[in-house]
């Protein structure tokens, strides 16, 4: 390995910057580094054999106060800009977050390793536009993945993110508050949501969360592999979700408002999901499709979720679909079409529970027992019910109940 090559590599960032532009390429070979500062026009570019390696020392990155994690921990990133445009990550070569370099022995051995009290996250750009990741590889990140927080007009593509399955916190993807995103193409795998959306409420000033396009991607996830929420502050609308497959996962296609935020027009199709049970710590009781509304706090106000569609989803899981909005803001107008749930026992752990975690005022945080079934669903507002079929493969488990539990549901339409 080499020595820290932090310096070298910003002055030839800054050098392309100051000259209009160009490309910055990494060669074959591993560069530890801690924080670079990436630039409008640039194009870092990771050739075939190049690796950026995240230094061990804490004192190699630039301290930032970052929201989401914790309450707003000291952290840093690998890679990070802000108010940019045009900026570019790209070629075969990989980025290496070093997660072991920041874990301290287990949580809960050998399903969660527990973190020191600081770990770098990989990639933070903020208020970018014209933003391209494409074909690189990340391992190993010590928490969020790729952090994208105000920016418009993003692309990542063919990506692989291959993080450890034990690590916290350690998302793949998370647009928080951008617009015109298109993720296409990526294979992820993480302990934490493969892709989530978020409008955070530190950066609420940053407008929604909207025009999303998410395809042909496979995700491998020890909490949820696509979600929407729980950071709920402010709006998410137009989101397409198509040609997925998503395989051993805590979650699969979910959508959590626990705030103030209205979560309109989304659309999941033509996916496959296998998901199933794990771990109780991990959000999720192995739920294929899940969409809930529930206040974070008893009191609060839950916002709005409406207008959302499941077309042509194929699921094997440990458990069914979960609907469940709140008595004061029910889920309304969902659509399930061509939707079929195989239900089957896969794994040690065991099941009849439903999960409307994270619930902070409740005993349990919102993990409760109830039987499990191929569709729960209550509080829900005008609920589409299109060929949907759902069916035990192995014999129902002691924890199993009811095919189908409606309760406070109005305007089912079934056919």
């Amino acid at each position: 390995m080499t020595d820290i090559t932090t310096s070298s590599l910003q002055s030839e960032i800054d050098h392309a910057h100051a000259s209009g532009g160009g490309q910055v390429r990494i060669p074959p070979g591993t560069h530890l580094i801690g924080t670079l500062q990436l630039k409008s026009h640039v194009d870092l570019y990771l050739e075939a054999g190049a690796r950026l390696k995240a230094s061990p020392n804490p004192a190699e990155f630039e301290q930032v106060e970052i929201a989401g994690l914790y309450g707003g921990n000291q952290g840093g990133f690998l890679l990070t800009a802000q108010d940019a445009e045009h900026v570019t990550i790209s070629g075969p070569g990989s980025l290496d977050g070093s997660a072991l370099d920041y874990m301290d022995g287990w949580w809960h051995e050998p399903y969660i390793r527990a973190p020191k009290d600081w770990r770098p996250r990989g990639i933070g750009l903020f208020n970018c536009t014209h933003v391209t990741l494409k074909d690189f590889t990340f391992h190993d990140s010590a928490s969020w993945t790729i952090h994208l927080t105000g920016c418009d007009d993003v692309l990542c593509q063919g990506l692989r993110i291959l993080n450890r399955l034990d690590v916290p916190n350690c998302d793949g993807i998370d647009p928080d508050h951008c617009r015109n995103v298109r993720i296409l193409g990526c294979h992820i795998e993480a302990a934490d949501d493969g892709i989530v959306l978020k409008n955070t409420r530190e950066y609420a000033d940053l407008g929604p969360c909207e025009n999303i396009v998410i395809s042909g991607c496979t995700i491998i996830s020890t909490s949820a592999a696509i979600k929407l929420g729980t950071e709920s502050e402010g709006d998410f609308r137009n989101v397409v979700v198509d040609n997925c497959a998503i395989s051993a996962s805590h979650r699969g296609l979910a959508i959590q408002l626990r705030d103030q935020g209205t979560i309109e027009n989304v659309s999941f199709s033509n996916c496959v999901v296998q998901t199933r049970l794990f771990h109780e710590r991990y959000w999720g009781r192995a739920e294929p499709i899940y969409v809930t509304a529930v206040p974070r706090h008893d009191g609060d106000p839950a916002g709005t979720v409406r207008d959302i569609r499941f077309f042509n989803i194929r699921c094997q899981s440990e458990n069914g679909i979960f609907l469940c909005g709140s008595p004061d803001a029910p889920l309304e107008h969902i659509r399930l079409e061509q939707v079929r749930v195989e239900l089957q026992v896969q794994s040690k752990w065991p099941g009849g529970q439903v999960d409307c975690r994270p619930r902070h005022s409740l005993e349990h945080g919102g993990l409760e027992d109830a039987p499990t079934g191929g569709l729960r669903a209550s509080h829900v507002h005008h609920l589409t019910l299109r060929d949907v079929d759902t069916l035990w493969k192995t014999e129902p488990p002691a924890w199993a109940g009811d095919m189908e539990v409606l309760d406070q549901c109005t305007e089912i339409v079934r056919s």
